[in-house]
């Protein structure tokens, strides 16, 4: 048993810089796992300012000044900012609420409808007990759901102020990355060790592909929430804002994002319209942005496709959002291919080979 765990360490350790890159992993998902809510603003001024790198990088090769593309860059992330926290994010919240208030307990009442007739219909299957259950505990969640949303109580009041505080302290440590980026990294350069060939290598070849997945997946789901926006408001859909917005996030997973989100797109078409013509152009239309985004607006964006088996970034978004929540959602097929090129730049001695017989 020794002796095979000591073969095993000389294969995948033989390589000085193969501890030092399971130290650099190790290290990081352990300042994730441990200091991640302590660390929120941090960790997303820190994304937020790789996300706008690329601009202010452009903005440097057409002639501005490094200062002058840091400024003016910031001031369309504020400016941003600003449009979501004053316009989109209060509409969003109305339509919940009115939705929530006005249409859930006539979803409810359907429901329980449609439940307690199924023990005549197939009395074989269910019974009358099973339904009773069944409908006292959506009755009861329900319940829950809407106070929950419909009522801001003292207990939150702590949370909105953290919230005020990370509104702060976020846009502060945006300017100061993208101002002095070259010092903050060659800060964390200084710890490292001064031989990182595997660590540069592997770094080379994931900055391009990261950041051109995360920018492109930015970008996705702002034209995928604005192309839905327009459509439904086009067909007069109520909750216009609220279905481009959980539409628009539905492309951060792949395969079953767009299904989960059409649940809402279909109930809210069918509470407005019934089974008509109307319902059924609001479905038309949501399967032809789906067909767009798939087949035109990806390949577009991710020129370099990601090449990831499909139960790979299943796994990963279903590991990476358990532990790190949306933005491990968000950053699930990035990390996941991350991992794939540490594995594939793993220095390992080769295994000996075996007499020939």
């Amino acid at each position: 048993m020794l002796d095979v765990f000591k073969g095993w360490f000389n294969t995948w350790f033989s390589d000085d810089e193969a501890v030092y890159l399971l130290v650099v992993l190790l290290a990081g998902f352990a300042v994730v796992l441990l200091f991640g809510g302590m660390l929120a603003p941090v960790l997303t001024a820190l994304v937020l300012a790789y996300l706008m790198q690329g601009l202010v990088t452009q903005l440097n090769r057409v002639g501005l000044p490094p200062g002058l593309s840091v400024n003016l860059v910031f001031l369309l992330f504020l400016a941003a900012l600003t449009m979501v926290l004053v316009v989109v994010l209060p509409m969003v919240w109305r339509q919940t609420v009115l939705l929530v208030r006005d249409q859930l307990p006539y979803i409810v009442h359907n429901a329980e409808t449609w439940l307690r007739a199924l023990p005549q219909r197939y009395p074989e299957m269910i019974s009358m007990e099973q339904v009773n259950t069944l409908v006292n505990i959506t009755q009861r969640e329900m319940a829950q759901f809407g106070q929950s949303v419909l009522t801001l109580s003292l207990s939150s009041i702590p949370n909105l102020l953290d919230i005020l505080v990370f509104l702060v302290l976020v846009p502060v440590l945006v300017f100061f990355f993208l101002k002095d980026r070259q010092q903050l990294v060659g800060w964390v350069l200084g710890f490292l060790p001064q031989r990182r060939r595997i660590l540069s290598h592997v770094w080379d070849e994931m900055d391009q592909q990261i950041a051109n997945y995360v920018r492109g997946k930015a970008v996705e789901i702002l034209l995928v929430g604005a192309a839905t926006f327009l459509a439904f408001l086009f067909l007069g859909l109520n909750y216009t804002v609220l279905l481009a917005v959980l539409v628009g996030f539905s492309v951060l997973i792949p395969y079953i994002g767009a299904t989960i989100v059409t649940l809402p797109v279909a109930a809210v078409a069918y509470l407005q319209f019934g089974w008509s013509g109307d319902f059924a152009l609001v479905m038309v239309v949501y399967g032809v942005i789906q067909f767009i985004d798939g087949n035109i607006l990806v390949p577009l964006l991710f020129s370099e496709a990601v090449n990831l088996h499909p139960v790979a970034i299943i796994t990963a978004i279903l590991f990476f959002g358990g532990v790190w929540g949306l933005w491990g959602v968000f950053f699930a097929i990035p990390l996941a291919t991350l991992l794939k090129a540490v594995i594939n730049a793993w220095p390992r001695r080769p295994l000996p080979a075996e007499p020939e017989g």
